[in-house]
């Protein structure tokens, strides 16, 4: 299996935060969502944070990066315009229970494939920045939430 790591793009239960705060503990959909960071605990295990893809266009552009066309054909994502959010992430136990397949070919699994190295960096940037502000807000998947989630 593929290890995490950031600007690759998974397929992933993905928990908004307002699904969050209204007691859900199970997302709509499963969605896109890019890696942000993955770090080892202490215990050895992987938690990796993620954050989603949408096609909803951002109430302040602040607060998501636009996936250009090309990026997006070359993840075999669809043609419609998609952001990647960077007010909020979850955060899981690698590989986890919400990682999704694909469906196109069982070789492919559940993973898209790799954002541009520069998006990369701006996407962790962005996230760092916002959480750093207050902004950002960090839903925990495990059962015993990650990060306050």
């Amino acid at each position: 299996m593929k290890q995490p790591e950031p600007g690759l793009v998974i397929r992933f239960a993905y928990l908004w935060r307002s699904e969050a705060a209204v007691g859900r503990d199970e997302a709509a959909k499963d969605r896109p969502c890019a890696v942000v960071v993955a770090t080892t605990r202490q215990d050895g295990n992987l938690t990796v944070y993620v954050a989603p893809i949408t096609h909803t266009p951002p109430g302040n552009p602040l607060h998501a990066i636009e996936i250009p066309a090309g990026t997006k054909r070359r993840l075999g994502l669809d043609d419609a315009r998609s952001w990647i959010v960077t007010t909020e992430v979850n955060g899981f136990t690698w590989p986890g229970p919400d990682l999704r397949p694909i469906g196109r070919g069982a070789d492919r699994g559940f993973i898209y494939g790799p954002l541009p190295r520069s998006m990369t960096v701006d996407l962790v940037r962005a996230i760092r920045e916002h959480i750093r502000e207050g902004r950002a807000k960090i839903i925990g998947r495990d059962e015993k939430p990650v990060g306050g989630g």
